[in-house]
């Protein structure tokens, strides 16, 4: 296949998505649907071109956009964020006082919301779960 065949290919690949659901701002929770259809329809398949992926990847910023505006997630407390990150690790409250050094009595304390946690806790357990500090409410 010459080289120019190969990019209207590639090309026509592209568009048709856009076609099927053009990429712009989402502005209603009918459009949201269909989005999610459409994202729902490429995640079906096992081995999507890279002109798929990319606009999977802008039609997902679409969707974040229009239910971060529309549909906003009240911030959770620490208790809340700190209950679902040792379910999704799958971990205890021993294991976790363990890796971090904060005393089980400390967590148990955040857990039933006795206690804040403060930056020194914050930064350990951020690290141990491998993710922001920013997903701790202040």
């Amino acid at each position: 296949m010459s080289t120019v065949n190969s990019r209207k290919k590639v090309k026509d690949l592209y568009f048709d998505l856009v076609r099927r659901f053009p990429l712009r701002p989402i502005r209603s929770d009918k459009e949201l649907d269909e989005a999610v259809q459409m994202v729902d329809s490429l995640l079906d398949r096992r081995d999507l071109a890279p002109e798929e992926e990319d606009y999977l990847e802008v039609l997902g910023d679409l969707i974040e956009r229009y239910e971060s505006e529309a549909h906003p997630m009240p911030p959770l407390s620490d208790a809340e964020m700190l209950r679902h990150l040792i379910e999704a690790k799958g971990v205890f409250r021993t294991e976790l006082s363990g890796a971090t050094g904060i005393a089980d009595s400390t967590i148990s304390e955040i857990l039933k919301g006795k206690r804040s946690l403060n930056r020194n806790h914050i930064g350990k357990l951020a690290r141990y779960f491998n993710v922001s500090p920013d997903v701790f409410a202040f």
